[in-house]
């Protein structure tokens, strides 16, 4: 491997007092980083989960609204978005160098797709909003892949790559509570269409956010030297962008631990995709109004996010990034499936009450699931923040993401149909209950092999 294809160092950064830590998150970057974040979680759930609940108050049926989650496919094939931003310049906006060029126009394209979802009727217009939506998650999924080997390679060192990466999960966490829970009383006052022409304007905050960003020299300057390299040698170059960054990778990692990395990953957010397109149908099914979702989301869910993702980062460096995976992994399947409880039950009920404040069944399992996923996901994020090596930012990062999302996006367009076929001789309150212990169940091959990798890994160490 070249000096300019070194992965990352992980090696954690040393103590900082307050004062600099206060400092540190003052950093240019890392506010652009809080934008950015922003307009990377904005259309995630508006082409998932939360049309989900759209097209359920629409009368769509369950088995089209678990196929229609396939439009989220486009993140699973994020190694050809990352192969393209890597080599190819971006339309219109090249001089904006590749990362932010490509930032650009994807957010772009994610809004005119969430902007045109709100100017179609989804029972008369199915199709319609179906290409609409595939316009958007493809403007997503590249956003993502571009704006990954920017925070990757922006960053000054691993503490800076935490601080980053901790402000990105912090914008994206903010635009989930926009597009889980605001929107829900928004739709339900303004409708659904006008609430998606909103959100679709809003991807305008990471435009801004690109517009003041730099673009990485250093990785600017390997990405122009491949690009000349390419040029003298066409055949080359093409086997370079193809097979590059899977040779560089195995060839940094060892076959074994290589292959070990990609199947833990792989299963990692399994149980967690394949609930997801259920999970807003399953509240409505419980009767649930949507400002008691939306408030639960907003003051339950949302500080259960932050302790969650805060927790994961101190976590992963107080205890090491593979320590914080296995929580991550045990965190996950015991949150989905304690939802399994409130089908069982029929509904929600009252956990505890003093006065007139009282703790609900639903408030408090969606505060442990909002904290499971936060921790889990930032534990992620910053152990496959660094195994990448520079050249091939965007292409083994979003190699990694789609080793993540592919299995899970192709099963979990699958989740209607399998809560359909679990009802007949029980009610749908159950059928969703045994849904979610399925779905909890798959949770177990990422305890497993996180283990595995970590006593490779311990293996490893104790050789050097």
């Amino acid at each position: 491997m070249t000096p300019q294809a070194a992965p990352i160092s992980a090696t954690a950064p040393r103590r900082r007092k307050l004062w600099e830590v206060l400092e540190a998150l003052g950093r240019p970057k890392v506010g652009l980083m809080l934008a950015l974040g922003f307009s990377s979680g904005l259309p995630f759930m508006l082409i998932g989960n939360t049309l989900g609940f759209w097209l359920a108050d629409a009368g769509v049926k369950l088995a089209a609204i678990g196929l229609l989650s396939w439009v989220g496919l486009t993140y699973s094939v994020k190694f050809v978005w990352g192969a393209m931003v890597d080599r190819i310049r971006a339309p219109i906006f090249s001089g904006l160098g590749r990362r932010r060029g490509w930032m650009l126009v994807s957010q772009l394209l994610a809004g005119a797709g969430l902007i045109a979802m709100g100017l179609v009727d989804p029972k008369a217009q199915l199709a319609w909003l179906v290409a609409a939506a595939l316009v958007a998650a493809v403007g997503a999924a590249v956003q993502d892949t571009a704006m990954d080997a920017w925070r990757i390679e922006s960053a000054a060192d691993p503490e800076e790559l935490g601080l980053m990466t901790a402000a990105y999960n912090l914008g994206y966490r903010f635009a989930l509570i926009l597009t889980e829970a605001i929107i829900l009383m928004v739709a339900k006052r303004l409708g659904w269409p006008l609430a998606y022409v909103l959100y679709g304007a809003g991807m305008g905050v990471g435009v801004i956010a690109v517009v003041f960003a730099r673009e990485p020299a250093r990785a600017d300057a390997v990405m122009e030297d491949k690009s000349r390299a390419a040029h003298e040698k066409p055949a080359q170059g093409v086997l370079d962008a193809i097979a590059g960054p899977i040779v560089a990778f195995f060839r940094a990692h060892g076959l074994g631990m290589a292959a070990l990395m990609l199947a833990a990953i792989t299963f990692y957010h399994l149980c967690d995709y394949m609930r997801g397109p259920m999970s807003n149908p399953f509240y409505k099914a419980l009767d649930i109004d949507k400002d008691v979702i939306g408030w639960t989301r907003l003051f339950v869910g949302t500080p259960g996010s932050f302790v969650g993702i805060t927790l994961g980062g101190i976590s992963a460096l107080r205890l090491g990034v593979m320590r914080s995976l296995l929580i991550g992994a045990l965190l996950q399947p015991l949150a989905i499936g304690a939802f399994a409880l409130l089908g069982w039950h029929g509904g929600d009920w009252t956990l505890a009450a003093a006065g007139p404040f009282e703790l609900t069944a639903f408030e408090a399992i969606m505060a442990f699931d909002a904290f499971a996923i936060s921790y889990s996901g930032v534990a992620l994020i910053s152990y496959m923040s660094t195994l990448t090596s520079l050249g091939y930012t965007a292409t083994q990062y979003a190699l990694l993401t789609s080793a993540l999302a592919w299995t899970g996006k192709i099963l979990k367009g699958f989740s209607g149909a399998i809560v359909e076929a679990l009802e007949p001789g029980r009610t749908l309150l159950d059928a969703y209950a045994l849904f979610y212990v399925l779905s909890a169940a798959l949770g177990l091959p990422a305890i497993l092999l996180c283990l595995v990798l970590s006593a490779r890994q311990k293996q490893a160490h104790a050789s050097d």
